[in-house]
């Protein structure tokens, strides 16, 4: 797989969204604009994993060895890598926006903001294009990963890791499940935060 050439092309901020902001129209609720601005594409990030957070319908990431360390237990390969969206072009506006939703910046922040390295999965397109029909959704983050070794080179992005990491469940996170299951119940709620 040939890397995305229009990488660089984007003004703004890369980050790696694995959770809740999957869903493009929460992305644009929570940015408080149409994103027409921004490119994404599916990609991994290795080396972490994405668990439940108790009592809640959205995700939190941990590095994989706290992940193992946490819950005693060891991951397969599917366990050690969290799929997401790379999303290019955030800007200043977007990111305060982003930081506020994630709770970060204060002594009980629930999500800290971190620098990583993803690997996309495939071209970047406009978040503009990007579709909100649950099937296609799914599609989009369900194909079968490559190899490691034919994966792209990582790319330096931002991420939330979660901070709490007693809230957190040993079952990993579905975005199958939640896009069919709770998506829906955070549109009005985030138009109301927004």
């Amino acid at each position: 797989m040939a890397a995305p050439d229009n990488l660089g092309a984007s003004e703004g901020k890369p980050a790696f969204f694995y959770g809740t902001l999957m869903h493009p129209r929460i992305l644009r609720q929570v940015i408080v604009n149409d994103g027409s601005h921004l490119q994404f594409c599916p990609a991994v990030l290795l080396g972490y994993t994405r668990h439940k957070v108790k009592d809640r319908s959205y995700p939190g990431i941990i590095p994989s060895a706290e992940s193992t360390r946490l819950f005693n237990k060891g991951l397969g390969p599917d366990e050690d890598v969290v799929r997401g969206t790379l999303v290019v072009g955030l800007t200043e506006s977007d990111l305060e926006a982003l930081d506020d939703f994630e709770d970060t910046g204060d002594e009980t922040e629930e999500y800290a903001r971190i620098t990583v390295s993803v690997r996309p999965l495939a071209p970047l397109l406009s978040l503009s294009n990007h579709t909100e029909e649950e099937d296609a959704l799914i599609l989009l983050h369900a194909a079968p990963l490559p190899p490691r070794e034919e994966l792209l080179p990582g790319i330096q992005v931002d991420t939330y890791v979660y901070c709490n990491t007693n809230d957190l469940e040993p079952d990993s996170w579905s975005f199958p499940d939640f896009v069919r299951n709770h998506a829906k119940l955070w549109f009005d709620y985030v138009a109301e935060k927004a």
